[in-house]
């Protein structure tokens, strides 16, 4: 693959659209919540997981809720880089840790986008590239990529850990890949991905220590995590799905999503049920076109199992979309056809979509919203 200048001036149309887009979605969030007399601060990095990570970074380990039927939530379900950078944040600046989660989402998401921008312009060039940034920040749920939540924290080690793979930066890809696992469970995809870039290389006859280091860090921060807990326990190397599952996680190959659709489309919210199948579909077709379009082996890994586990997980439906959010490689086939369009016209479309994101940001905050 060509080499690409991947410094600042490069990419700085794709970083200035990112923050456009996430400026808007921001805006929209303060006008409504102005109206509906609730807080965005309180919105963005005081509620749902926020609060358990604010915690850890504030407590550590160790606090869990008992429900009324039995189950226990505990926080050892969350993976610890963010709350290990809200704690770096808040140290020296006084934040509170949900506000330093702001910061590092904030941060994160501008590394999140330059990593999507340096993957879509490897393959498809520069302005697929912006595209690319511009419809992954504008996606429905983007406004979660602005929160204390761990998307955009994660999506920046893939999408540069999946850079390094495909340039045979071997040592980088595992180190991100690594550092990709300490944030999500999902990392695993990450790793995946660099494996398989691995082997492919292997096979075209490349060797070299990198290489096998690579291979071996890429593993190293979930399988670390993943030991801890299950070391403190008790539960040895099923200690952490014990621990996902007194949350009602699990992967059942989309079972009880496909009976939560069924319900819906059975009761007086049909709609929504046939919302959920177009969604559904949308997704499966995009990764289709994904193939389609010949996306090097290590994205349609990665991109595969973020879409597998976020669509076969048996537990918080309602948290599909914000988990496909880092199934960044189903956006180029879009990038790469608004690519093709004259900029005014890609440039409405894009801004549309934008635009009703933003409202939809806002109305889902102020209403159900994440978990």
């Amino acid at each position: 693959m060509p080499v690409k200048d991947l410094g600042f001036r490069r990419a700085a149309p794709a970083l200035a659209l990112f923050a456009a887009i996430r400026l808007l979605g921001l805006a929209a969030l303060a006008v409504w919540c102005s109206a509906a007399g609730s807080s965005p601060h309180t919105l963005l990095s005081a509620r749902w997981d926020s609060l358990w990570y604010a915690r850890i970074a504030a407590e550590g380990y160790g606090y869990e809720v008992v429900l009324p039927n039995g189950d226990v939530h505990s926080n050892l379900a969350f993976f610890p880089l963010l709350p290990w950078l809200e704690r770096l944040v808040s140290a020296p600046t006084g934040l509170s840790y949900g506000s330093a989660g702001l910061v590092v989402s904030v941060v994160a998401g501008l590394a999140a986008a330059w990593g999507i921008f340096a993957v879509a312009d490897l393959l498809h060039g520069r302005r697929a590239g912006v595209f690319a940034v511009g419809v992954w920040a504008a996606l429905p749920v983007g406004i979660v990529q602005s929160m204390a939540y761990s998307e955009s924290l994660f999506t920046a080690p893939a999408a540069w850990g999946l850079y390094g793979a495909l340039r045979g930066r071997w040592l980088t890809a595992g180190l991100l890949a690594a550092a990709a696992g300490l944030t999500r469970p999902v990392g695993a995809a990450v790793v995946a991905a660099v494996w398989v870039a691995v082997v492919l290389a292997w096979r075209r006859g490349e060797r070299s220590w990198q290489m096998a280091a690579g291979a071996l860090l890429a593993p190293a921060g979930a399988t670390a995590y993943v030991l801890w807990v299950g070391e403190r326990t008790g539960g040895g190397l099923l200690g952490y799905l014990d621990v996902q599952g007194g949350w009602g996680n699990g992967f059942d190959g989309g079972w009880a999503f496909a009976r939560f659709v069924g319900g819906k489309l059975a009761s007086s919210a049909f709609l929504a049920g046939v919302g959920l199948i177009a969604g559904v579909v949308l997704v499966l077709w995009l990764y289709g076109k994904c193939v389609r379009q010949r996306q090097p082996a290590p994205l349609l890994v990665y991109c595969g199992i973020v879409v597998a586990l976020a669509l076969c997980a048996s537990g918080y439906f309602g948290s599909k979309p914000r988990l496909l959010l880092p199934a960044f490689p189903l956006v180029l086939p879009v990038a790469s056809a608004l690519a093709g369009w004259r900029t005014l016209r890609a440039g409405l479309v894009l801004g549309a979509g934008a635009l009703v994101a933003a409202v939809y940001g806002a109305f889902w905050l102020n209403g159900s919203g994440p978990p």
